[in-house]
């Protein structure tokens, strides 16, 4: 590679910079020699930590920052939380490489309880996810969900002053910080479907820049990113975004793909949940197809009605 350092772009919480410390990693692993630099930078969702996601632009507020270090060519690839990046990318990017999925499945984290169903009534309980809260609510109405931002340290303080019962988070975070000794519990994805793309981690870089594409290229897992292509499909079919309660998981076996959704309303008195399956190859468009039918069954009403409340 005649260019060097290799720069990293990539949010300055501790999570995120594990991302890239782990892509520098396997890097340098691949290609010995290799200098690499990490460059951090503060995001809007890092700056403005208690502001709902809807009111600084959704997802996109975690990766802009970084989107733009690429695109003014101050760095050379950006690393992301899979489940943070929007469907459609800005004119010019490209995401060739998803890295091995870690464990996609949300956590129940309490110093009190030791699961969902123990919690008492009105027990309250901390999430950020509108996808988490619309699930939780059908399954349990008389919890108290409230709001919880900032990183998994922060969130993990708050519980420990008392401030929640208990708290959901994504188990792939905890096991990257080392943190797994938190977990009370695993949610199966049966209770609560995780988010699009939760426990992956993405690499974007330019397009046609093909000195940077080979040299990234070997980090691709084929498995993961089928079943990434399959449930970002579903979302862009459903335009889902902060507004709207909407979970999709893939999994890929011996050529074929299932994958299962979720859209439902906040208060989780319609939830719909559906599956399909088909050949590994068509992953992209057997995600389209569920959201197609997600829309037949009357999501596009769940959708059209919380998005009529969020610009109330």
């Amino acid at each position: 590679m005649s260019r060097s350092p290799l720069r990293i772009v990539s949010r300055k919480s501790p999570l995120a910079m594990w991302q890239a410390r782990h892509v520098r990693e396997r890097l340098q692993a691949a290609h010995p020699g290799l200098k690499v630099e990490i460059i951090g930078v503060k995001t809007r969702a890092d700056v403005f930590l208690d502001a709902a996601l809807s009111s600084l632009g959704g997802k996109g507020a975690f990766v802009k920052e970084l989107e733009q270090a690429l695109l003014t060519g101050d760095a050379d690839v950006a690393v992301h939380s899979m489940k943070d990046v929007p469907v459609e990318l800005p004119e010019g990017l490209t995401l060739p490489v998803i890295l091995r999925r870690e464990d996609p499945r949300d956590v129940i984290v309490s110093n009190r309880f030791g699961d969902l169903e123990e919690l008492p009534e009105g027990a309250v309980i901390g999430t950020s996810s509108l996808r988490r809260q619309c699930q939780l609510k059908a399954w349990r109405r008389d919890l108290r969900v409230m709001d919880i931002r900032g990183n998994v340290e922060t969130r993990l303080k708050k519980l420990d002053n008392g401030q929640f019962d208990a708290i959901i988070l994504a188990a792939a975070g905890l096991i990257r910080l080392g943190l797994a000794e938190r977990i009370t519990r695993f949610i199966p994805p049966e209770r609560i479907l995780p988010a699009i793309g939760q426990g992956a981690m993405g690499i974007e870089v330019r397009a046609g820049d093909d000195e940077i594409g080979e040299l990234i290229g070997g980090l691709d897992d084929e498995k993961t990113h089928i079943c990434i292509a399959a449930e970002r499909a579903f979302n862009k079919r459903l335009n889902g975004g902060c507004h709207a309660p909407v979970a999709a998981h893939a999994t890929t076996a011996r050529g074929r793909v299932l994958i299962t959704g979720v859209v439902g309303s906040l208060d989780g008195a319609k939830l719909l949940k559906t599956s399909l399956a088909g050949s590994s190859e068509q992953a992209a468009a057997l995600g389209d197809q569920l959201g197609r039918e997600m829309l037949d069954k009357g999501a596009d009403r769940i959708l059209a009605a919380l998005l009529k409340g969020a610009e109330a």
